[in-house]
């Protein structure tokens, strides 16, 4: 007879038996997380833990905030920590999915920042480059009692940052706006460490297309460098906005003091703004010249090609008259027709040699 299983209440499935192999249990957040501290008065509280219990311990002492930071997190370990700290859910989307276009938005007393990072790629020479400029994107969710610094991508570690800050614990000590203007600082410091190595190649490209040794001019890498200033370009321009609200008068969730080291770095972002800019009107410039350039070489080969083309018309349209055969012909029976035809043939040649010469055709 056989057996049938007990159902659970209200017709349920079955009850597990203790020894049954258990359930699959969701990847926690946990995973996604590079670091999470307490801080209190700008000291780090000694020890590991968990952002739930940091959070926990935070709100039921009522001092300190929590500082999680998080790399490239999926979407269930982005929406437990949403749930945790209670970010919208418009927030947690845009943290999960990466290229968003630098902004700051508010919710309640959370500000949340986006911003585009970026790394200059070592490379040989121009020529030789296929990329200048690597890009990735930190996320900074800034609230009373807590900042989560979500970034995507290799060359946007923090780990340095948090340590100078750590070595620092009167800046910390002015709260999570104090990490939000340490992060945007160090992108911002990162975008003039590029434009000042992408000075460099403007320069060794500027002489490429104004060298004299240079008869073809490789047009490539004006057009990837061009390429890749407009990337930076996407990157640092939409940033002016979102720091200029950080730093507006009227920001009650963002302190005085905190708001003047935005205001440098604002600053910084006006300075690198320019030379991009700069580099954009340059590198136009430098494609209007190449392409001048190209044309003017072009119109010399044309011409050098069309004189030796008209100075090998002259022998080829007197042997085709000979070459037709016909026995009445001038000097044709004469013993010194032969010689006298090759040297009329040079003199004409050469005459017109020195004349395309003249002229600059040859």
């Amino acid at each position: 007879m056989a057996t049938i299983p007990k159902s659970g209440p209200r017709g349920l499935p079955p009850r597990r038996d203790a020894h049954a192999s258990p359930r699959k249990i969701p990847v926690p957040a946990a995973r996604a997380v590079v670091d999470c501290a307490v801080y209190v008065d700008g000291h780090r509280r000694p020890g590991r833990i968990g952002y739930r219990d940091a959070l926990a311990q935070v709100r039921e002492s009522g001092e300190g905030f929590v500082w999680v930071g998080l790399h490239s997190p999926d979407d269930s370990q982005m929406a437990d920590v949403g749930t945790t700290f209670g970010l919208h859910e418009l927030v947690v989307e845009d943290a999960v999915h990466a290229h968003q276009r630098p902004k700051l938005e508010v919710y309640d007393d959370t500000q949340f920042l986006v911003l585009r990072t970026v790394q200059y790629v070592e490379h040989e020479s121009m020529a030789k480059a296929s990329e200048v400029v690597e890009t990735g994107e930190i996320m900074v969710f800034a609230g009373p009692d807590f900042v989560l610094t979500v970034r995507h991508g290799e060359h946007t570690e923090l780990s340095g940052m948090r340590r100078n800050l750590e070595s620092r614990p009167e800046r910390l000590a002015l709260g999570p706006t104090a990490v939000l203007h340490a992060v945007a600082d160090k992108v911002v410091d990162s975008y003039l460490a590029v434009t000042e190595r992408m000075d460099v190649d403007i320069v060794a490209i500027e002489e490429s297309v104004f060298s004299r040794q240079n008869r073809w001019l490789d047009i490539d890498p004006v057009y990837l460098l061009r390429r890749e200033v407009l990337e930076l370009r996407r990157a640092v321009t939409p940033l002016s906005e979102p720091l200029r609200m950080l730093t507006a008068g009227g920001n009650p969730l963002v302190p005085k003091e905190v708001r003047r080291h935005l205001r440098d770095v604002d600053d910084h972002l006006t300075t690198v703004i320019d030379r991009v800019l700069e580099y954009d009107d340059l590198l136009n410039s430098l494609l209007q010249a190449g392409a001048a350039k190209v044309g003017i070489q072009q119109t010399t080969d044309m011409r050098k090609i069309s004189a030796w083309v008209a100075i090998a018309a002259v022998p080829t349209m007197v042997a085709g008259i000979y070459g037709m055969n016909f026995d009445h012909m001038p000097e044709l029976h004469q013993p010194w027709g032969y010689p006298l035809v090759l040297g009329v043939l040079v003199a004409v040649c050469g005459l017109l040699f020195v004349v395309f010469r003249r002229s600059h055709w040859l």
